[in-house]
């Protein structure tokens, strides 16, 4: 054990990241000082924000330069630790970012102690794409029985989540994701009432058939179009969660917003959730979760490769959405 294989940022995205913008190299695996701890990454979260680290326009992580190592977080096992806090062999939730070996002082560390389910879900469904969809959804969204929701994104872990809690508290879930497969799970394995293949269907009409009174809540993951298609179908009093922009993640300039005019007809509201704001909620949210998944009311779908030299093409796949379900690499 003496080589740490890591990937760093070889240049800069244009556009969609290709695999030659990454690079993997091999370095010493670093000792932890007083109050740090040494961990190895057993399951590493791939997430669209990167994207935005890369290119300095996410306001709650510093910039990746070229030749830094990528963030990101991990499920890892401490094997030395100089932490009184924490102990070699326990399981963490850290950010050792893409690389096989980190080091930490503890903060932002979560233990593991008693998780439920796969290990790897404490990336996803019972982590932050987790916390996301369930603060969203229940400060913001506020649903109730016979309310009808609609989430684009909807086979990915947040938008999956937030269609699942939805219908636990009684709403009916309508989701809109990118292909036949993708819809087909979003119905028979989240059980969704229905899906819309914004490839192959007009989302507008389609709405309409599904929605005639209008939405309640629209919980949007995407922006762009489907976000101004969206903003001319609420319903008296809609609420409309803004959670994440995939259409303009790969862009160099934010596309034009779209025209608000409907938002005030319908006298609906508009909040913008950010994970980072409801970590007081995390262990309600992980109680809650635990036992929905125990007593089968959730599901979830796992996109995983096995190997940290698969990451850059992992990540790539995600960044052109071809990923299905939450995107991981197993070390």
């Amino acid at each position: 054990m003496t080589t740490n294989r890591k990937i760093v940022l070889k240049k800069s995205p244009e556009g969609v990241p290709t695999e030659e913008d990454f690079e993997l190299l091999d370095d010493e695996i670093s000792t932890p000082d007083t109050n740090q701890f040494l961990s190895k990454t057993i399951h590493l979260s791939l997430d669209p924000y990167i994207r935005g680290v890369i290119t300095g326009r996410h306001i709650y992580s510093e910039k990746v330069n070229v030749g830094d190592t990528i963030v990101g977080r991990t499920v890892s096992e401490i094997i030395e630790s100089n932490h009184p806090d924490y102990q070699k062999g326990e399981i963490v939730l850290t950010s050792n970012g893409w690389q096989e070996y980190g080091i930490s002082d503890g903060d932002g560390v979560r233990k593991l102690t008693g998780h439920q389910g796969r290990l790897s879900t404490a990336l996803g469904i019972m982590g932050m794409p987790g916390l996301t969809a369930y603060a969203g959804l229940m400060v913001y969204g506020e649903p109730k029985e016979g309310d009808i929701l609609v989430v684009s994104a909807a086979s990915g872990p947040v938008g999956c989540m937030v269609g699942q809690i939805a219908q636990i508290h009684g709403a009916k879930a309508i989701g809109i994701a990118g292909s036949e497969e993708k819809c087909n799970a979003v119905k028979n394995v989240f059980g969704f009432e229905d899906c819309i293949n914004y490839k192959t269907e007009n989302i507008d009409h389609r709405i309409r058939e599904l929605c005639p009174n209008g939405v309640d809540i629209y919980f949007d993951n995407v922006g762009g179009e489907t976000l101004d298609i969206m903003t001319k179908n609420l319903a008296f009093n809609a609420r409309i969660v803004l959670c994440g922009f995939m259409t303009q993640y790969n862009l160099s300039t934010p596309p034009p917003g779209p025209n608000l005019g409907p938002i005030v007809g319908a006298r609906a509201t508009i909040r913008g959730v950010v994970v980072y704001d409801h970590y007081d909620k995390q262990d309600e949210f992980i109680s809650k979760a635990s036992q929905w998944l125990q007593d089968g009311k959730i599901q979830y779908m796992e996109d995983e490769v096995v190997g940290i030299e698969k990451t850059p093409a992992q990540f790539c796949k995600l960044m052109r959405g071809k990923n299905f379900g939450k995107t991981i690499v197993t070390m």
